[in-house]
């Protein structure tokens, strides 16, 4: 069975951030002992270290970034082909005697 300790700790972490509180193990523990969950004592511990010097606002707003490479790679070599097309084309056309 799947644990609940990460997906707790992440969503009192969010919580905390959102409401601009600074992110605490104390803080972690008594939303997810609010919320009456049972986790591993050791998460929110390593959370809060985790998260203490971190910008959580960069984290949330660079989810899935790095997708946007693959996507643009295909693009520029489409446009790389049709230069090329274009090239080819004006060099026949000058080969043939018809060059501007």
């Amino acid at each position: 069975m799947a644990s609940t300790s990460e997906p707790a700790c992440i969503y009192s972490a969010l919580i905390l951030h959102d409401d601009e509180v600074t992110i605490t193990e104390d803080k972690l523990n008594a939303l997810i002992k609010t919320a009456g969950v049972t986790i591993e004592p050791f998460w929110p511990s390593l959370f809060a270290k985790a998260l203490a010097n971190t910008d959580v606002n960069g984290l949330i707003c660079n989810v899935g970034a790095g997708s946007s490479a693959p996507v643009a790679a295909p693009v520029a070599a489409e446009e790389k082909k049709e230069e090329k097309k274009q090239e080819e084309s004006e060099e026949s056309d000058d080969d043939m005697g018809f060059g501007l």
